[in-house]
């Protein structure tokens, strides 16, 4: 009997992001370079209402099986790994009894990565706008609660210096410490870091570009009180409301952001949240009234040739979705959609 070469199919064989290739970035192939690295950031103990997201990274990568690198993104008319090497390195270990122990440890993976050369950028003649005018790997991470996009901004800060956000939420994220639950015995200097203020913590260590070059997108949550928009100006971000989309189309939506981050390299973020719960319900704290999937990928198709540093994919909670795993299948194609993005714009200067 002759022997057969295996080949992937979205059923079978190691379930790695868009079936890219699996490695042992922080072990035995941590000399194989790369252009992005995907990374899951299995966390959801600094979440507010329904826990679950340590799953995500999971779903992510099973919504993402009918994915693949190698499939031409058709809107886009570009095939991601005829620009780029991408890769999934698995989830970075996270303990799950201490979350700053656990910011901790994704922080220092993801600056690890970081700091690594690339595959095929190396080789252009162009200087990057990286800090040290140096070609690095970028990362894509699958979280896990929004937490995790402290650590990472401190990781592309190192690399690049602020950056725009290009924030995708139904809830601004930007509530100062003594707005979190924590009880009126606990000082404000005692309040940790959570899903709905890390974008404080983020600002007050200057890891945002200034004069409020960032923007948030799909908001449309409710506020504890009117400060919260005064509060949210002052951490440096603009709001575009989920229902601007009825007025301006997807378009406006995207005229807004670029004219909003100009030409700053951009990170982003973006919660599962901003899709209605009817198209993506597997999530902790959904809210009604939210984009659908097509309006999201037009939108993310309107931000082709900016120069995107990072990005994530967070609060996706398998346990909640439907037995189709459609919040799942929605988080992958965003994230393929972003990767198609990162292949088509260099980080060159």
């Amino acid at each position: 009997m002759s022997r057969q070469s295996w080949t992937r199919q979205s059923w079978s064989g190691l379930v790695s992001f868009a079936r890219a290739p699996p490695l042992r970035c922080w072990g035995d192939d941590e000399d194989v370079a790369y252009d992005v690295a995907v990374i899951g950031a299995p966390f959801d103990t600094a979440t507010s209402y329904r826990p679950g997201t340590r799953f995500g990274p999971n779903g992510i990568r099973q919504g993402s099986r009918r994915l693949g690198i190698e499939r031409i993104n058709v809107p886009l008319k570009t095939r991601i790994s005829d620009h780029i090497d991408v890769v999934d390195c698995g989830d970075v270990p996270m303990v799950y009894t201490d979350n700053k122990v656990a910011l901790r440890q994704l922080e220092l993976a993801n600056k690890d990565l970081l700091k690594r050369g690339v595959s095929r950028a190396a080789t252009t003649s162009t200087k990057s706008i990286a800090l040290d005018g140096k070609f690095h790997p970028r990362v894509l991470t699958l979280g896990g609660d929004h937490t995790i996009t402290l650590p990472l901004l401190r990781g592309v800060y190192d690399i690049y210096g602020p950056v725009s956000v290009i924030h995708f939420d139904s809830h601004l994220d930007t509530w100062k410490p003594h707005n979190v639950s924590g009880g009126p015995w606990l000082p404000d200097e005692e309040i940790p870091v959570s899903h709905g203020s890390y974008f404080w913590y983020a600002a007050q260590e200057g890891l945002l570009a200034p004069n409020q070059a960032n923007i948030h997108v799909g908001i449309r949550g409710g506020l504890n009180g009117w400060e919260d928009y005064d509060n949210d100006a002052d951490v440096g971000f603009h709001i575009s409301h989920a229902w601007d989309i009825e007025e301006v189309g997807y378009k406006g939506i995207v005229e807004r952001i670029r004219e909003v981050v100009g030409e700053n390299p951009v990170y982003i973020t973006l919660d599962i949240d901003v899709v209605d719960p009817g198209m993506a319900p597997a999530t902790g704290t959904p809210e009604i009234g939210g984009f659908s999937t097509r309006e999201m990928k037009k939108i993310l198709h309107g931000l082709d040739g900016l120069k995107i540093v990072g990005a994530d994919i967070v609060e996706v909670a398998p346990p909640y979705d439907t037995q189709d795993e459609i919040t799942s299948i929605a988080a992958a194609n965003f994230a393929f959609e972003i990767l198609t993005l990162m292949a088509k714009t260099p980080l060159t200067s």
